[in-house]
């Protein structure tokens, strides 16, 4: 404070530690480690041994047979599957913001008593564990869940339909999962416009599109972002929606991780470089975010 007595300033720094320290072994830790058994040699019976070797990306970028006496060849098995991911996590984060962003604007337009009640509906899903989300979610749609039923009483459908095991149920367990992480953000951006830029749009005879387009969407245009950012990154690695809901067909990247450290016969340095991999490719979307954000705001 101004004329008050400054000398707690360079202590400042110090009450950061124990923040550090957290960090430090919660955060960085675990990814060092990661980073590190990626280059390590898997153990036949599980677990590793401590010779440093790229044979873990290898095995994911090379295909080179059955005995690995053939031809190099891209691997495109576990590249398909990171592709599916990415279309997974994509679609999922375009649901969430479609819905996500009339019911934050709803809600940062009702009266203030309201307000909060409306958050406290949208919050409730996570007052239960995901998991038991996720299973309700598998009973709820299974061939003689309460949907098909429902759907075949009022005679919709002859049959039930084939819901689980499919990628329309994965993306309906990520779409349920994560779109209160949109709704928050683009809430807690609405809720600081402005309404009266809208009436002075209106005065000037723009119409409501032209409003949402050149006055609203600019001005909570932070708040999309970072629901995209809390949706996308989650959705991508997702391991329960897929095992739960998906089949097969539906692997995700969270499931081939999470097979690689699962029993004794895991390859723990082929699930660290997956994990390696995907960490890179959030990164670099970030980075690319990041600077790209940096550009506007020198403008």
């Amino acid at each position: 404070m101004a004329g008050g007595d400054d000398s707690w300033r360079p202590l400042a720094p110090r009450l950061l530690i124990p923040t550090w320290v957290v960090i430090g072994l919660f955060s960085l830790l675990p990814v060092i480690l990661m980073a590190v058994y990626s280059f390590l040699t898997k153990e036949f019976r599980g677990g590793v041994i401590w010779d440093f070797t790229l044979a873990a990306y290898d095995q994911f970028f090379i295909d080179r047979g059955l005995f690995g006496d053939e031809p190099a060849r891209l691997e495109w098995t576990y590249i398909n599957i990171f592709g599916r991911s990415l279309l997974q996590a994509a679609i999922c984060t375009a649901l969430c913001l479609v819905v996500g962003f009339p019911t934050a604007w709803f809600i940062a337009t009702r009266p203030a008593r309201t307000r909060a009640v409306w958050l406290f509906l949208i919050t409730i899903p996570y007052w239960v564990n995901l998991l038991i989300r996720t299973v309700s979610l598998k009973f709820l749609i299974r061939d003689n869940g309460p949907l098909n039923e429902a759907l075949m009483s009022i005679g919709l459908t002859s049959g039930p339909l084939p819901l689980v095991n499919t990628n329309l149920a994965v993306q309906l367990g990520l779409f349920y999962s994560y779109l209160p992480f949109m709704v928050l953000p683009i809430y807690a951006a609405v809720e600081r416009y402005n309404f009266a830029l809208s009436e002075a749009a209106a005065d000037l005879y723009a119409s409501r599109w032209t409003t949402l387009r050149e006055i609203v969407l600019p001005v909570v245009k932070p708040g999309i972002i970072a629901g995209c950012i809390l949706v996308f990154v989650p959705a991508l690695g997702a391991f329960l929606a897929p095992d739960l809901l998906g089949g097969a067909k539906t692997f995700m990247i969270g499931s081939l991780i999470e097979e690689q450290f699962k029993g004794s016969q895991g390859n723990w340095p082929f699930g660290a470089a997956v994990s390696m991999i995907l960490l890179t490719l959030v990164l670099i979307a970030l980075i690319f975010y990041a600077r790209t954000a940096a550009r506007e705001g020198a403008r």
